[in-house]
């Protein structure tokens, strides 16, 4: 089973929680064992499983990923501008996998799963792909 999802992102650096989504789609596939893969499309956009208990864990991660890339570096060359988003998303990652037990995900107690937005605000798609076994 694979679900496209569009979502509508407000801010220029954003972690949008997904986890609903991905849960629904695993609920709706029936599969009792297997994997599901959450997949983003994007070059300036990723996907990442962090704590989503604490929401100070979302600001903090935006403002150490801005320290570590900022946003203007006189050495870049890219024509758009958004060299440090390119860099956020190839570090966070295009997908996650997480594995599904007794039809649900197998998520530790504090995870969540995440659309991270680097380049915001767009409308923005992710895909989730439910496999059996």
């Amino acid at each position: 089973m694979l679900q496209s999802f569009s979502i509508r992102t407000t801010k220029r650096d954003e972690m949008i929680d997904i986890t609903r989504f991905v849960e629904e789609t695993v609920r709706q596939s029936g599969v009792a064992e297997g994997l599901a893969i959450v997949y983003c499309p994007h070059t300036t956009a990723g996907i990442t499983i962090n704590e989503n208990a604490d929401p100070d864990v979302k600001s903090d991660m935006i403002r150490r990923f801005d320290e570590t890339y900022p946003w203007r570096h006189p050495l870049d060359q890219h024509a758009e501008g958004n060299t440090a988003a390119h860099m956020k998303a190839s570090t966070v990652g295009a997908s996650q996998h997480v594995i599904i037990t007794n039809g649900k995900l197998l998520l530790g107690t504090w995870q969540g799963i995440y659309f991270c937005e680097y380049d915001g605000p767009r409308q923005r798609t992710f895909f989730v792909k439910v496999w059996e076994g």
